[in-house]
This record gives structure tokens, sequence and C-alpha cells, in this order.
């Protein structure tokens, strides 16, 4: 069991240190907390991984909210949003299987690949105007992914950076620092539900919290000194990779 934990702490780690820079983080720890876990409910494992999911993202959050602040009535707002979406995803979680949803979201995904592919300027700069908000957008990008992250999840963070980059003109560290928030909502209100439940697996869930924290710490340092281009790279990347493991759940599972 020990090495197992030291197995799965390595993977916490590089989890946060890629999900700081512009989310994807779950690709990585989730397969392997179900691929190491095959005898526990879905759902316990995926609750359990919520627990070094939250705490790398608040290290994260913490590094790009210095770097690009948000306004107080924003934030309450979308957090909030976001809380209550993840929470009910999770529900439907413990009660139908979320199979049937991949097959939409893969190619979903597929638009996203050649979207940012060829849109050269994507997320370079910021064309947010804050005296014209549009407050109903962002309510909208934080009620379907926060659902989605309850319900779905892996990818969700690097769906926030996008939205709020194509729909409220910000740049990749604006959008990274907003997403990074509304994760922060998003995995708290999963982790309630599974707590009440009683679907958390504490013995792993603390020693991959320390890591993944560590990581988010790291990587979220590397994004901000590297800047929007670096991040924009990084985002193609993981998009990909998001592709991939989807395209085998779908295609080949």
């Amino acid at each position: 069991m020990s090495s197992t934990i030291l197995l799965l702490c390595g993977i916490a780690f590089l989890a946060g240190f890629v999900d700081a820079i512009v989310g994807g983080g779950g690709l990585i720890q989730t397969p392997a907390g179900l691929i190491m876990f095959p005898n526990e409910p879905v759902a316990r494992v995926i609750g359990s991984l919520k627990i070094p999911s939250f705490t790398g993202t608040l290290f994260a959050a913490k590094q790009y909210l210095k770097k690009a602040p948000i306004p107080a009535a924003r934030l309450i707002l979308f957090t909030s949003i976001a809380f209550a979406a993840a929470f009910f995803g999770s529900y439907c979680l413990t009660l139908v299987s979320n199979q049937f949803m991949k097959p939409v979201i893969f190619f979903v995904l597929v638009v996203i690949a050649i979207y940012t592919y060829t849109k050269k300027d994507l997320g370079l700069s910021s064309i947010v105007k804050e005296a014209n908000f549009p407050w109903y957008k962002g309510a909208a990008i934080c009620l379907l992914i926060g659902f989605y992250d309850g319900f779905i999840g892996p990818g969700a963070g690097s769906l926030l950076v996008l939205a709020f980059i194509s729909w409220l003109g910000f740049d990749f560290l604006q959008a990274n620092s907003h997403a990074k928030v509304v994760n922060l909502a998003t995995n708290l209100g999963s982790i309630v539900l599974f707590m009440l439940k009683g679907s958390i697996l504490w013995s792993i869930a603390i020693p991959m919290a320390i890591c993944n924290a560590v990581g988010g710490f790291f990587g979220s340092k590397m994004a901000i000194q590297k800047g929007n281009k670096f991040i924009r790279t990084f985002f193609l990347i993981v998009i990909i990779a998001t592709l991939c493991r989807l395209g085998y759940d779908v295609f080949l599972h």
C-alpha cells in the first residue's frame, strides 16, 4: 500500500503542475486512481481525487490572483454558481453513468482544438472592458462547465480557460485566474457532495493533496513567468491529450 501511495503522490505532483498551467490535471490523476483502485466504486475514487485537485488549484489560484486580481462581486457570483452546478453534477454521477455524454464532449473538443490552432492570436491579449462586462456570459460559463466538472470532470479547467477567452475576451493569464477560482468552487461543490455520501478515501486523498499543492505552486509560477504564448501552446497539448483520453473511452473502451 505504501508503494501505491508513493506512486499516487508522484502522479498528484505532476497533475498539480500541469493543471496549474492551463488545466487538465484530471487527465493524469483520474485514470491513475481508477486503475489503482479497480474494486472501489467509481464515484468514491472520483470523490477522493477531488481533494488533491482542490489543494493544487488553491495554491495555483493564489499565484494567479496576484498577477490578475478579480473584482469581489464577480468572484462571489461566479464561485457560487459553479459550486451549486458542480454539486448537482456530482449528485447526478451517483445516480447515473456519464458514458452517454462522452461522444458529444469528444466532438466538441475536436472543434476546440481546431479553433485554438487556427486562431493564432487567441488569448494573447485582453479585449474585455470592465465597464461593459458581460455578467450573463460569465454566469452561463460557470453553470455549464461547473455541471460538467461535477458530472464528467477531466478537461474542465481547460474548458473554463477557453470559454473565458473566447466568450469574455480575456487573455490567458486573466482566463487562468478566473478559471482557477471557479475550479476551486466546482471542486468544493463535488467534495461536499461526496463527503455527505461518505465517498472519500482519506488515506490517499490527504498525501495526494499535499503533493498536488506543491505541483500547483510550481506550475503556476512557471506559467506566470513564461506568459501567454507559453500557456497557449500548453493549452493545445492538454486539449489534444483530453481528446486522446475521451477517444479511448468512446471508441476503444
